[in-house]
């Protein structure tokens, strides 16, 4: 039988980065916190967090931690009063989902506000790419996952959205600049272009449908999505941005499109644990009724 309130020191260090802040919220002392975690490590024979600034799981601390979530998310469920006599803590278990920066500047805004009026359970979002949020799902860090990988993950339905589209946009400055004339696979290689991390493929994609190359060019690198657009606006880099945010801009003439002809079309899954939480089933509705009035 496993020791929860030793997990629920480990969750909670793991939450609050260091044992001194654990402690706070668990309203005990360091001392304590410290003892039930090195009690359970000492009963399993293994090393469960490393201790930093702050503080990380091993492999087998994330599985613990990711058990112990889903345990607490379905004591919620055992009776209509639970969470009404379990005190303060149950009542803000938060659902722990995997979403990918585009769709958090752009739609899914709309699907946590909907889900937040009707069951008042808080989200934690973690933010990835959208080819490796289901990752998150499968090592358990989280209940749901938006994402671009339709593989089917155990447990878990696989619901599909509807796909995030994409335009090549630079400001009107940076196209007079580079592409003078017309846009040719020449100037491309030497235009500098914005990616929002190293695992950001959209831009090399866009290069080969559009002129057959692989993409070489000076390239900025911006894990924002905000800031991406902006440092188009700014005539810095050219990159590929989601229409939704883009067409404002556009319309306004703040951006170009290199080629209208040539978009780009993400397709996205929303992969959900199928435990049987009256959350994950409000918070799937959601984000199904989101999707379906913004993506293509």
């Amino acid at each position: 039988m496993l020791d929860y309130p030793a997990l629920a020191a480990v969750s909670a260090v793991i939450r609050e980065g260091t044992f001194e802040r654990a402690a706070l919220a668990l309203g005990i002392t360091p001392s304590a916190v410290s003892q039930r975690v090195r009690g359970l490590e000492e009963r399993l024979g293994a090393i469960l967090i490393i201790r930093g600034q702050p503080c990380q799981l091993t492999e087998l601390g994330r599985k613990l931690c990711a058990h112990f979530d889903r345990v607490r998310l379905l004591e919620t469920e055992l009776t209509p009063d639970l969470a009404d006599h379990a005190g303060p803590e149950r009542s803000r278990v938060p659902l722990k989902v995997a979403v990918n920066a585009d769709s958090l500047a752009t739609w899914f805004p709309e699907a946590a506000r909907i889900f937040g009026q009707t069951s008042g359970v808080p989200l934690d979002l973690t933010l990835d790419d959208e080819a490796h949020t289901a990752d998150r799902l499968r090592s358990g860090e989280v209940m749901a996952a938006v994402t671009a990988d339709a593989t089917s993950v155990q447990g878990c339905r696989t619901i599909p959205l509807g796909s995030l589209r994409y335009a090549a946009c630079a400001s009107p400055d940076f196209v007079a600049r580079y592409f003078p004339k017309y846009i040719t696979a020449a100037e491309l290689a030497h235009a500098p272009c914005l990616r929002f991390d190293r695992r950001d493929q959209l831009q090399a994609r866009w290069a080969r449908d559009a002129f057959g190359i692989e993409l070489d060019a000076p390239t900025y690198s911006v894990a924002s999505t905000h800031a991406f657009i902006d440092l188009a606006i700014a005539g810095l880099a050219w990159g590929m941005q989601p229409i939704k945010m883009a067409e404002p801009h556009i319309t306004a003439g703040r951006l170009v499109e290199l080629d209208p002809a040539i978009r780009i079309d993400v397709e996205l899954n929303w992969i959900v644990s199928g435990l049987p939480v009256a959350s994950l089933d409000l918070l799937t509705k959601a984000v199904r009724s989101s999707a379906q009035n913004t993506m293509f």
